[in-house]
């Protein structure tokens, strides 16, 4: 077992543009032209591929790109008793362009199983060796929490639940569940995944929220409750991070908004052992909410984009590193990308090839400002 732990200095957030061969064997399997068997013999060699590219740059931590999944979040919700999913065509907007999202609602209690997602971790861990570490990512209880009270799902939730204590305290059930599983696959690094706080910054979010009657306060107070619960049993080896996000879908977003208004909770409060927060333009707001991260958490400055080929110039990023530390120590600092490349199988609008140009940039970058490191 790896002794490797994350974040590392230079490292991403987890998901990758779906290679071709992947995508036309996707095709061919829901069209009926090849197994099941046959699609997943394609899914495991693309997998093994990318995971060769990963340790070729020179990366630490490696992850099977989410190759397995359509959706960065929905997938792993659907591994749980009690969830249910269709595709009717319906999504969610992001920038004018429409997510479109499988809809997954509640058909009873939510109760955890043996997950497939520790399965699909199981595969990934054969290729750790004594330089890296397999992580694995999954969407924060508070997304799910989130998902069930949208809402389009609030009144068949509370068919099932008839208030969101009792569902908090069931998804937070679930989650320690599973996070032993993992563990006991021998995982000890996991990340949660979490749009919930990006959701809800900015004043546009307040008001939208007043408008509804709800207090946007018991909104924060409610997804720090659900991701601390699952995370109370959390083995004292084992590395769980969090990485926060305002939506990427098709080099798109979904919010925008300094997070100056949930730093009080999720900086502050939250268990996790580091943050990953997006950082990649104006929409993210300034650094100084940083000096709220409690002591005892690492920070991942997601200041390159994955939604634009460009390349960021390498010194305007150092000062922008500089200009974090000044709120938090550099030594608990370390970059990545602000996001997955591929939180759904579309991807966003660049190629491989500029995918792999933005992770050297980030390991070339991170290796010059902590070289003593």
């Amino acid at each position: 077992m790896s002794n490797i732990k994350t974040p590392y200095r230079y490292d991403f957030v987890g998901s990758f543009l779906r290679p071709q061969a992947l995508k036309d064997a996707k095709a061919d399997f829901l069209a009926g032209k090849i197994s099941e068997d046959e699609f997943n013999k394609v899914v495991d060699e693309e997998i093994t591929k990318v995971v060769a590219k990963q340790k070729e740059l020179g990366f630490h931590v490696i992850t099977d790109g989410e190759f397995r999944r359509s959706f960065w979040h929905l997938d792993f919700m659907w591994g749980f008793d009690g969830v249910a999913h269709e595709n009717t065509g319906g999504g969610v907007d992001f920038d004018g362009e429409l997510a479109l999202l499988d809809d997954t609602y509640l058909v009873g209690k939510i109760k955890a199983k043996a997950h497939p997602f520790v399965e699909y971790y199981k595969f990934l861990k054969q290729f750790e060796d004594e330089n890296t570490v397999a992580k694995y990512t999954i969407p924060a209880p508070a997304q799910t929490f989130q998902q069930m009270i949208v809402p389009v799902n609030f009144e068949s939730t509370r068919k099932f639940y008839a208030n969101n204590d009792e569902l908090i305290h069931d998804i937070a059930t679930a989650y320690q569940d599973v996070i032993k599983q993992f563990y006991d696959a021998g995982c000890r690094n996991l990340q949660f995944d979490d749009c919930t706080w990006g959701a809800i910054v900015g004043a546009a979010a307040k008001q939208r929220y007043a408008s509804l009657g709800i207090d946007i306060e018991e909104v924060k107070r409610q997804l720090l409750e659900v991701n601390n619960l699952a995370l109370e049993n959390k083995p004292a080896d084992m590395t769980i991070t969090s990485h926060i996000c305002r939506g990427n879908y098709h080099s798109t977003f979904f919010t925008s908004g300094p997070y100056d208004t949930v730093a009080d909770y999720v900086f502050a409060k939250e268990n996790v052992n580091a943050l990953f927060l997006e950082y990649d333009d104006a929409r993210s707001g300034g650094f100084a909410p940083l000096a709220k991260v409690s002591s005892d958490k690492k920070v991942v400055l997601g200041l390159i984009t994955t939604k634009r080929p460009q390349l960021e110039d390498k010194e305007s990023i150092k000062k922008r590193i500089y200009e974090a530390a000044k709120y938090i120590p550099l030594e608990r600092l370390a970059l990545s990308p602000q996001c997955g490349f591929a939180s759904c199988e579309i991807g966003n609008k660049l190629t491989e090839e500029e995918q792999w140009a933005k992770l050297k940039l980030v390991k070339e970058i991170a290796e010059e400002v902590w070289q003593n490191d």
